[in-house]
């Protein structure tokens, strides 16, 4: 399955506890099909001090997000849209919503 959705791309959660949120993409994880979404699911993790500089305690972070929950954000449709790909002459690819035709 190939993944059309890249890092800093605006992405809207279709299902699950995290459904109808939205937020820009900060990692994509090609081989197990998942993106971290910024401020979407988070979790709690316990980080032992390493040194001075570095304490410990409970940190936010982000956990992952399957690919097929997520879809683009268009902000003209202001909702999450299917788009489709055209190139022009040039050969350079740019990304349409498939409901107003606009570039996402």
């Amino acid at each position: 399955m190939t993944i059309k959705l890249k890092k800093n791309d605006n992405v809207t959660v279709l299902a699950g506890k995290e459904k109808g949120k939205s937020g820009k993409i900060i990692r994509v994880d090609r081989e197990k099909n998942r993106v971290y979404i910024e401020k979407v699911n988070m979790i709690k993790r316990h980080i032992k001090p390493r040194s001075a500089q570095e304490p410990g305690g409970i940190i936010d972070k982000e956990a992952p997000v399957n690919i097929s929950n997520v879809a683009l954000y268009c902000s003209k449709c202001k909702k999450a849209v299917r788009f489709s790909v055209s190139t022009d002459d040039k050969g350079k690819k740019t990304r349409l919503c498939k409901k107003c035709g606009s570039e996402v």
